[in-house]
């Protein structure tokens, strides 16, 4: 159980929201919903226990599980195997590990002694529930997606969304009496989402998540608790509804009618009460008594005064013309990546010409995030090259947002991007809803979000003439994946892109697509729809 009383909450100095007060119950199923900053991420880093509160309390009852919006496993060694760290969850890695060890000790030595030390760790493991434990963390991994042979990994060698899914096995695998999830699908194909559903729907805990999944707010919770903060120098606070995020869209807009028509009642008896008592001053000593009573009660409607729901800003995108490019903008020929034992894929060739769009496919763990990666220069093939055209300016969206730093402002992320001046850069920002103060907050306080538009932002200061675009909706609100589609789909430069998102594919229309890790081309079809969720 979740128990919240009075709670405020900070980050980098700026309090985001304070007297927050809610319980979440064992069963309870709760969705945790509001606009991109609003604050949702920091406050579920404040009840995970990552961010201490600025005042207030948070008591929970029972272990935690807690997926963060961006999970990161840097603090887990790199050789660990993904089995490993999943059994990490009930505590069993150490004994696996001692066990492991035993074995090869026997390989070595076949003694009496290793036999017998190597019976008794294994009949000590299998009391301890851990031969079923990897049977039920296998079955958990094959439900978000994970193949089993990813599962004997190494952790370093995953791909972003393998990790992402290893440590989500992990917190689901560990049982816990409370779980908090922030974006749980993300990462996941269609056949994924249908699972973790289902899981979540049957789970007996308390349930509090964050998601821009329409389909998961409908499906898997049964309240929702709307964090209210509409302008930048406003505070949070939280309204319940019961029922599905859908009941929970009809109900909000009741409340903001009624809000939006008591506001102007307000405002318009403050209006007649002062205008009267304005036409009373330098008459009659009675008459400025009335006035001053006027004034009075004029005063205590101000202080009791509610604010109408403010108007809901789209977000308006616009990508810069992109400088002049060379008919074939890359070319690619022979390309191989291997990670240790792995290979990811080999002899990759394609030839991408200018204003062209080539949609990169396959399943997890396929390769689509490694070549990515080659293009931008971020990592290095183990075979082939990779030939530029005349005056290609590349920008890289990274679905892990490893560009962006935390104990850097805003603002020296875009300096970086641009010889633009200040006042020019803020203006992009704005144009994704990072303004005001936003500009000099440390970027590792953002949310996912935030932090997907700051990456956009850069990517438009950058005035590049081919996008590598990995997962860029991830995050993003609904408004705001629409505005960025429309604004990538009239941009005439040239894209290859990494999407699970049909949408955006649908509006960007690629012209051809690249199957990995077969690395077979084909022309874009629409038929292909059905296959990028699943991809």
């Amino acid at each position: 159980m979740i128990q919240v009383r009075d709670l405020a909450v900070e980050v980098g100095g700026k309090t985001l929201a304070e007297g927050i007060s809610f319980d979440v119950r064992a069963k309870d199923k709760v969705g945790l919903v509001g606009r991109n900053g609003a604050g949702k991420t920091s406050l579920f880093k404040t009840l995970g226990g990552a961010l201490p509160p600025k005042s207030g309390t948070v008591k929970i009852t029972g272990g935690v599980g807690y997926l963060s919006q961006d999970p990161r496993v840097d603090d887990v060694p790199p050789d660990t195997p993904g089995l490993t760290h999943v059994l990490s969850g009930r505590g069993l890695d150490e004994a696996m590990v001692r066990l492991e060890k035993a074995r090869l000790r026997i390989e070595e030595n076949p003694s009496e002694d290793n036999v017998a030390r190597f019976s008794r760790l294994q009949e000590r493991f299998e009391m301890e529930g851990g031969y079923a434990a990897e049977s039920e963390v296998r079955r958990i991994a094959s439900g978000l997606g994970l193949e089993d042979d990813r599962l004997d990994l190494p952790i370093g060698v995953l791909s972003g969304g393998q990790r992402r899914r290893v440590e989500l096995a992990r917190i689901l695998f560990a049982g816990s009496d409370v779980l908090l999830l922030d974006e749980p699908t993300n990462h996941l194909d269609a056949d994924a989402k249908d699972w973790l559903l289902g899981f979540l729907r049957s789970y007996q805990g308390a349930l509090l998540v964050i998601s821009h999944d329409l389909d998961l707010l409908d499906e898997a919770i049964t309240r929702v608790i709307h964090l209210d903060r509409e302008g930048e120098e406003a505070l949070g606070e939280v309204v319940e509804y019961k029922g599905t995020y859908s009941q929970y869209l009809v109900a909000r807009e009741k409340d903001e009618e009624r809000l939006a028509k008591l506001a102007d009642r307000q405002e318009a008896e403050i209006r007649r009460l002062a205008t009267l008592a304005d036409s009373m001053r330098g008459q009659t000593a009675k008459r400025a008594r009335q006035a001053k009573s006027l004034d009075t009660r004029v005063s205590k409607l101000e202080e009791k005064k509610v604010e109408g729901p403010q108007k809901r800003r789209t977000m308006q995108v616009r990508f810069p013309e992109p400088p002049h490019a060379g008919r074939t903008v890359v070319e690619v020929d022979g390309l191989a990546k291997s990670y240790g034992d792995l290979t990811v894929f080999v002899d990759v060739e394609f030839d991408l010409g200018r204003g062209e769009r080539i949609l990169v496919m396959g399943l997890n763990g396929a390769g689509k995030t490694s070549l990515l990666r080659i293009l931008a220069g971020e990592t290095q093939a183990d075979l082939g090259t990779v030939r530029w055209g005349h005056n290609v300016s590349v920008g890289y969206y990274a679905q892990e947002h490893e560009g962006i730093d935390a104990g850097r402002s805003l603002l020296d992320h875009m300096r970086e991007q641009a010889g633009l001046d200040d006042e020019e850069l803020r203006r992009l920002m704005g144009m994704f809803g990072l303004s005001g103060d936003k500009a000099h907050q440390d970027a590792g306080t953002l949310s996912g979000g935030e932090k997907t538009k700051l990456a956009l932002a850069q990517l438009v200061a950058g005035r590049h003439n081919l996008l590598l675009l990995d997962e860029p909706t991830n995050n993003l609100d609904p408004g705001s994946r629409t505005a960025t589609a429309n604004a990538l789909a009239d941009w005439p430069g040239t894209m290859i892109i990494v999407s699970h998102d049909a949408e955006f594919v649908r509006e960007l229309q690629p012209d051809r697509v690249l199957m990995m890790p077969e690395a077979q081309l084909d022309y874009w079809s629409d038929d292909l729809l059905e296959l990028v969720e699943l991809s």
